[in-house]
């Protein structure tokens, strides 16, 4: 079976409600579980270092994608780490053959991540399904803005559709299998 690639976009911060950290552990049993390889942005901050305790604790392959102006603080136990020169490069990188995008609740990153993704897909140069795990109507904002490009014609419905968005991540872990 070929490899299938998720890559995961989230928090870098430990000022957070735990309840995030908590799902985004959820998520990755079932990336494992499903046979999934994660693709992080490799730091071992935030929700980054707990996706990256799960992974490890779960003996599955992590691949952590940092620019090397972050040197220092890349997680120690990644199965490969990509260095990159850019931002820009470190989000085209993680992307690379992946199959699945999932934004888990997170800051500004998180956001231009999942946007520059739903771009990318608009234009065809993105071609894996894109999820948002919408804990607690955390995404409910980003929905909303969604609806009125849509309503305004700034955004079809065929590309408003790009993102799925779960409520919960048993309903993210259905479109995982």
């Amino acid at each position: 079976m070929p490899e299938r690639r998720a890559v995961v976009f989230c928090s870098a911060s430990y000022d957070i409600d735990p309840k995030y950290n908590e799902a985004a552990r959820e998520v990755v049993r079932a990336l494992r579980a499903y046979g999934w390889t994660l693709v992080s942005g490799g730091s071992f901050r935030g929700t980054m270092g707990a996706v990256a305790d799960e992974m490890e604790r779960q003996g599955g392959c992590h691949i952590g994608v940092l620019p090397r102006f972050m040197a220092g603080l890349e997680y120690p136990r990644l199965n490969e780490l990509v260095w990159t020169d850019t931002m820009a490069e470190r989000k085209e990188r993680m992307r690379e053959g992946a199959s699945a995008v999932i934004a888990l609740p997170g800051g500004i990153g998180t956001l231009d991540e999942l946007i520059e993704t739903h771009v990318l897909a608009k234009l065809g140069r993105f071609q894996g399904k894109i999820f948002a795990l919408n804990l607690d109507g955390f995404f409910e904002p980003f929905k909303a803005l969604l609806d009125h490009y849509e309503k305004t014609g700034m955004l079809d419905a065929r590309d408003r559709g790009l993102v799925v968005f779960a409520d919960t991540v048993e309903e993210l872990a259905g479109y995982l299998k």
